[in-house]
């Protein structure tokens, strides 16, 4: 590797200042303790983590002062200073951003995606868009290396939270010389994020069937190890004891959002809980199942089963009877992502540099007939 790959490298890249700000992060990465002193050196020799190198370099007011002063000596003695080229090399603008997601086949993130091209070609900025081979994808290096030689200006992580998916963020995030906003991830004080506010609407679900009268009401859960599920049934939860009901593990059977695996879960949870009079359905896709199957099997709803959903996809309207569903607004997520990186962007480099943000956007209950029992 070493001489001959480096030698690849280098004559493959030409052009912009940008690009060799690339390489040079590339290049560091790889040859780690070679010649050329690192990031990790300076945070190794100082006792301090790499977030903290940053905070110095950028000239950040969070820093303690002896620990800025051992930081910027440490620099001076190993002469480290591709942190300095980053800062003089990101202020360009190409009026272009980067975009991680994953699953287009999925509803969400298809819908986020729409929000997400409309406001971007709005604000005049183009679109560098990279899927995820899969939602656990972990190894993000390659993607900012390839988003940062195409020099964008920020860049949206749009692939939602799942598993250990987002352990780079304790790590890596302040080194990205270019704004990030994150979106469906759970709050962290270091980044921004926007969000839908899926707890909300998991407890909007639950406290429009008590107030319907039902007692036993069931839950079907998207995938567990997604963050988004987990905020759903806590509102269930939630929603349950503040009624004076304690949830217990046989009200709650687990499906993959897919109608198949709605299926699956309803009648595991009839042979768990069958008293059940309501079920609260993590998402569309796996309620619609619900109502299918309560036909085929001469279940009256909402009369013996209440049901509600989670989405507020189109084809909610026209079953029978329409679903009751929670509507997750996100085109406005999408575009509300955009909105706050382009604001990230044109404030860049001010004095006192603004902290991360996070937003949530209120998801609302359309009442249909699933849900409400005759008299």
């Amino acid at each position: 590797m070493g001489r001959n790959f480096v030698y690849d490298v280098i004559v493959s890249v030409h052009g912009s200042a940008h690009e060799t700000l690339s390489l040079l992060l590339t290049l560091e990465r790889i040859m780690g303790k070679g010649s050329k002193p690192t990031i990790y050196e300076v945070a190794r020799r100082a006792g301090v983590s790499r977030q903290t190198v940053s905070r110095v370099i950028n000239n950040r007011p969070d820093v303690a002062t002896d620990t800025r002063q051992r930081v910027l000596q440490i620099i001076d003695e190993i002469e480290y200073r591709p942190s300095a080229v980053a800062r003089s090399l990101s202020k360009q603008r190409t009026y272009n951003f980067g975009l991680v997601i994953a699953g287009l086949d999925y509803i969400g993130p298809s819908n986020t995606l729409s929000g997400i091209a409309k406001k971007s070609e709005e604000l005049g900025y183009g679109l560098y868009l990279k899927e995820l081979s899969s939602f656990s994808a972990n190894n993000i290096f390659p993607l900012l290396d390839w988003f940062l030689t195409h020099q964008v200006d920020g860049i949206i992580w749009a692939a939602p939270e799942i598993g250990p998916n987002r352990d780079w963020l304790q790590d890596v995030t302040i080194d990205i010389p270019v704004p990030i906003i994150f979106l469906t991830t759970a709050k962290r004080d270091h980044i921004s994020i926007v969000n839908i506010d899926n707890y909300f609407g998991g407890r909007l679900a639950t406290e429009h069937l008590l107030s319907q009268g039902r007692r036993n009401i069931g839950h079907i859960s998207g995938p567990l190890d997604w963050w988004e599920s987990r905020q759903r049934m806590e509102g269930w939860q939630d929603a349950l004891r503040a009624g004076g009901i304690e949830p217990e593990a046989r009200m709650v059977a687990s499906g993959d959002w897919l109608s198949k695996s709605g299926k699956i879960a309803f009648e595991q949870l009839r042979a768990t809980f069958p008293e059940m009079d309501a079920v609260f359905s993590g998402n569309d896709q796996m309620a619609l199942s619900i109502l299918q199957t309560a036909c085929e099997e001469k279940i009256d709803i909402p009369n013996e089963l209440s049901v509600v959903g989670f989405d507020g996809i189109q084809e909610t309207a026209f079953f029978s009877p329409p679903l009751t569903t929670v509507f997750q607004n996100q085109i406005e997520l999408g575009c509300m992502a955009v909105q706050e990186l382009a604001r990230m962007v044109e404030e860049r480099g001010t004095e006192p540099p603004r902290e991360p943000v996070y937003i949530t956007i209120k998801p609302e209950l359309i009442i249909r007939r699933s849900s409400t029992p005759v008299g």
